[in-house]
């Protein structure tokens, strides 16, 4: 799906979908856009950041809708121990490092497993997310 057609829906959706356990790629679509010069930069980043965090919620959800089905032994991958041991060990601020690719998805998918409250997780991804879209967008003005 060609997602730079779409505009700023097509972002939006790019970047919901970037931040679920599918791949995307939201920052190429976010970078297109601004080169583009047709929408403000703010109002690309805010569209990117909240699809991008909202995606992130749903794996927070996803996180806390499977701790209560299986146990915690059921984490034996290295890559979910560590991103268990990660959010265990910064709680919160591990959230704001949920914008990484691969680790990202880990540390909301944990976050949500451990528990932790949705409105500080839902913040701490917010600040991550935004910054680093801010990051991108302005690299490309």
């Amino acid at each position: 799906m060609n997602f730079e057609s779409l505009g700023v829906l097509g972002l939006f959706i790019s970047a919901f979908i970037s931040s679920t356990i599918a791949p995307g790629g939201s920052e190429a679509v976010l970078a297109y856009l601004v080169t583009q010069n047709t929408t403000p930069i703010i109002e690309l980043i805010t569209v990117a950041t909240i699809g991008n965090t909202l995606g992130a919620l749903t794996t927070w959800w996803l996180g806390l809708w499977t701790a209560k089905k299986y146990p915690l032994s059921a984490f034996n991958n290295t890559e979910q121990q560590k991103s268990l041991n990660l959010v265990r060990r910064w709680g919160y601020w591990a959230l704001l490092f949920s914008w990484l690719p691969i680790i990202g998805d880990g540390l909301c998918f944990a976050a949500g497993w451990l528990k932790l409250s949705p409105i500080f997780s839902l913040f701490a991804i917010l600040i991550g997310k935004a910054l680093r879209y801010m990051a991108v967008a302005y690299a490309f003005v």
